[in-house]
């Protein structure tokens, strides 16, 4: 399998995380492409022309909770996606919630280096940052149901956080959200975690 990433995706950071979870990283070349170069044939493989993507033996899987789902069903060993019942509702209900404040933290990111400072649009900014509040708010006030076995939620809000720690260092969301910041203290240390770190 070939999955082709941006070391800098928190969603591509998910997927090498799972993939290190479950034991497969080896069976899988990692290839770092850019969506803003035409040769690297991203938009060949996904027509929406984002990463990540996973290259299989059956085509190509996008976006990442599908690729996480598919790695999820290589191994036998503990699941990232419960099978049934509040388990899985609440794995995927934290993915959910992870991807939607690494969304909005990715279109602040883009407004801020894409766009000319006159033209950014700081009323947009704001709601954006609302968003990202609001969910980490929930994430603190949740923060308990991210004990106990590895989830692909827990996975998704740690690259959340992480993700926030590499673009917005000076935020500080650890000084208001206390348990949030204590869980992901903890997940820091996973080699899983640590591999996957990527520089600004």
């Amino acid at each position: 399998m070939k999955l082709l990433y941006s070391p800098f995706s928190p969603f591509a950071r998910k997927v090498r995380i799972a993939a290190i979870e479950t034991g497969l990283q080896d069976r899988i070349e990692a290839v770092p492409t850019s969506t803003e170069d035409p040769a690297s044939g991203l938009s060949g493989r996904n027509p929406l022309n984002k990463i990540p993507v996973l290259e299989t033996e059956f085509g190509p899987l996008y976006d990442s909770p599908v690729i996480c789902e598919y790695l999820d069903s290589l191994h036998d060993g503990p699941k990232l996606f419960p099978a049934a019942g509040p388990a899985r509702w609440k794995a995927l209900r934290w993915l959910a919630l992870a991807d939607g404040l690494q969304d909005a933290a990715l279109l602040i990111r883009y407004e801020l280096t894409l766009r000319p400072t006159e033209k950014q649009h700081e009323p947009w900014i704001e709601r954006q940052k609302a968003k990202i509040r609001t969910a980490l708010d929930r994430m603190e006030a949740d923060a308990a149901e991210l004990d106990g076995p590895l989830t692909i939620g827990a996975i998704g809000a740690a690259c959340a956080l992480g993700y926030l720690d590499l673009r917005f260092a000076d935020w500080g969301w650890r000084g208001t959200h206390p348990r949030l910041a204590a869980w992901h203290a903890g997940f820091a240390e996973r080699p899983s975690y640590v591999a996957t770190i990527a520089q600004a």
